[in-house]
């Protein structure tokens, strides 16, 4: 329930955001907001309790956020005021894909038993992007959990090339002939 009121309130912010061509200040200024709150207990327990009034919450916003975008100030306020606040976290996310989708951007990860040359990452990134026409952003990590070799997932499409991945395929091939 908290993603479909969190999808309709993102899309009205992203609406206003494209039309004033304020998506990427917005997009940060939502970022930590949400940090904020995720990471102080205070500020839950002001914007989710039922003992605090609409006309404290859009007071506690307007003297907690000056200098942000009177769009996202305005946001804020509306959700604080119609007691939507919980959904913030979805909002963000889906302000997070609106966001990306129109930027076309896309996230990669590239996870390796052992640090992989940062020439080679820059030039998987490349590839990826050339291959895919749009600009990607790219973290490379490394997991003690694999055997050796790399998973890749580009968006939502994994490219398992791990030792592990390998063998787990052929203990199914195997358990499926016996």
């Amino acid at each position: 329930m908290l993603d479909d009121i969190g999808a309709v309130y993102a899309d009205a912010l992203f609406g206003v955001a494209k039309e004033n061509g304020k998506l990427d200040e917005i997009r940060e200024q939502l970022g930590q907001v949400v940090d904020a709150i995720n990471e102080h207990r205070e500020l839950q327990v002001f914007f989710f309790s039922p003992y605090f009034t609409s006309t404290e919450k859009r007071e506690g916003i307007s003297k907690a956020f000056v200098g942000a975008e009177p769009e996202l100030v305005n946001f804020l306020e509306l959700m604080a005021e119609k007691h939507r606040m919980p959904a913030i976290f979805a909002a963000r996310r889906i302000f997070d894909d609106l966001w990306a989708a129109e930027r076309k951007r896309l996230e990669v990860r590239l996870v390796s038993a052992v640090e992989v040359d940062p020439e080679v990452v820059k030039r998987v990134g490349e590839e990826i992007e050339r291959r895919t026409g749009r600009e990607i952003e790219l973290e490379a990590v490394v997991d003690d959990d694999l055997l050796g070799g790399l998973v890749l997932r580009v968006g939502n499409m994994i490219c398992d090339a791990s030792v592990r991945g390998k063998l787990e395929r052929l203990r199914r091939e195997v358990v499926q002939a016996a």
